[in-house]
């Protein structure tokens, strides 16, 4: 019998010949996740203004749906995380932009705003896996090097071309209506996504020479094995234990109930009497800062680490809320706060992950993301339609936008407690390689 083993040091000279099987990962996670996230999630403030005025629901109504969204995402992200261990994840991945993206696409058929409360059951459950763990995870497992950069490059991606489909969606909604425009973005997000997973999404595998970006030769020759190279860190028994990781789970929160606001925006600049053509453009605008955004965190993160980076990115979003609340007769004004904005909203993707890389390791990275990431279902529930009502009420957002303050405020606060909290976790010999 012929043995058709790989020794690992011919697999190092192999990949030397080709590009590194991570950044195809990478490619194909930022297509992904660009339909998935930066289409379908974020043009979901460019419709609630009009489907409020076309069926008579309040805006803070209408909203609710989100939180049901991260009602079933609490309940379901652990099983998420335990499907991704088990199943191939580009099965996991076709089947849940099938159910984003077509939930999404249903949108555009109801008629009460039950219909958005029923099918944010499926749109959530698809989105945990698009929007949520699927790119931090694979990131995590295939860039030993580069990782926040990737992680930037990911979030900027979406940024990218959420810049170009957001003025178009605008434009349809005005054109054509809002329920052309929810099946446009749901089926075209399913017709992209399907096949990018099946031609570019990999996983781990020795047997195959794909073993994680920056990992040396002699790391490779020595262990043999991708599963024993990304193993060091905090264990979750410890983890769940210590005050660092209640702190990351706050920050998950606060950071999220901030960018939440960003399905606001485009009521908001209406509010101040632009026109919906001029939100729409807004929206590019901000998408731009989520690239520019993304990238440069990313590249902090690799520079500065991720506490330092967090604290800057804190304070962009405090000018950022302090110039949408004291000089909105700007149209310039309003672009510049949205861009500023951006770099905090981008750091969901960026911030959050490379937090939870620094805080705990690599040991059991997924389960400490994954259930960390509660904090950013719970705030959905609360921020979400919180904004909707403090405006319905109130007439303004305001009172929103001074929150919003508050928070940033607190989530610099958090991180460093966080960190305060992880050299307890060294002192006490929690981290294990």
């Amino acid at each position: 019998m012929v043995n058709t083993t790989v020794k690992p040091e011919e697999k190092v000279k192999a990949s030397k010949s080709k590009i590194h099987a991570a950044w195809l990962v990478l490619i194909g996670l930022c297509i992904i996740v660009a339909f998935g996230k930066g289409v379908v999630n974020n043009s979901s403030g460019l419709f609630l203004t009009p489907v409020s005025k076309e069926l008579g629901i309040g805006i803070g109504d209408l909203t609710l749906y989100m939180s049901i969204s991260a009602v079933v995402t609490i309940i379901l992200l652990p099983v998420a995380g335990k499907l991704m261990a088990k199943y191939d994840i580009r099965l996991l991945l076709i089947v849940a932009i099938i159910l984003q993206g077509g939930s999404f696409a249903a949108f555009g058929l109801m008629n009460s705003v039950w219909g958005w409360y029923i099918l944010a059951v499926p749109l959530a459950f698809g989105a945990i896996f698009i929007n949520v763990i699927a790119g931090p995870v694979l990131i995590n497992q295939w860039f030993r090097k580069n990782n926040g950069l990737a992680l930037g490059i990911l979030t900027a991606t979406g940024g990218l071309i959420g810049a170009f489909a957001q003025p178009v969606i605008g434009s349809l909604i005005v054109n054509q209506g809002w329920r052309y425009g929810y099946m446009a973005v749901g089926i075209t997000a399913i017709i992209v996504v399907i096949p990018v997973t099946l031609l570019l999404i990999k996983k781990l595998s020795q047997n195959k020479g794909l073993y994680p970006y920056g990992m040396t030769d002699t790391e490779i020759a020595d262990q043999g094995s991708s599963s024993e190279t990304q193993n060091e860190g905090i264990a979750m028994s410890d983890a769940k234990k210590s005050s660092s990781f209640y702190a990351l789970m706050l920050f998950f929160f606060l950071i999220t109930s901030v960018a939440s606001f960003m399905m606001h925006i485009p009521s908001y600049i209406v509010d101040k009497g632009f026109t919906q053509e001029f939100a729409g453009t807004a929206m590019g605008v901000y998408m731009l800062g989520v690239v520019l955004g993304a990238i440069i965190i990313g590249m902090l993160n690799d520079k500065i680490g991720s506490r330092n980076t967090t604290i800057m990115t804190m304070g962009l979003g405090l000018i950022s809320i302090s110039l949408l609340l004291f000089v909105t007769s700007s149209a310039t004004v309003i672009f510049v706060a949205l861009v500023l904005f951006a770099f905090v909203t981008s750091g969901i993707g960026t911030l959050t992950p490379s937090l939870t890389q620094s805080l705990f390791g690599n040991k059991d990275y997924s389960q400490i993301y994954s259930t960390a990431s509660l904090g950013l279902a719970i705030a959905a529930i609360v921020a979400l339609p919180a904004y909707g009502y403090i405006f319905q009420f109130t007439g303004s957002y305001s009172g929103g936008l001074y929150t919003i303050l508050v928070m940033l405020v607190l989530a610099i606060v958090a991180v460093l407690y966080a960190f305060k909290g992880k050299e307890k976790l060294l002192a006490a010999g929690a981290w294990k390689k």
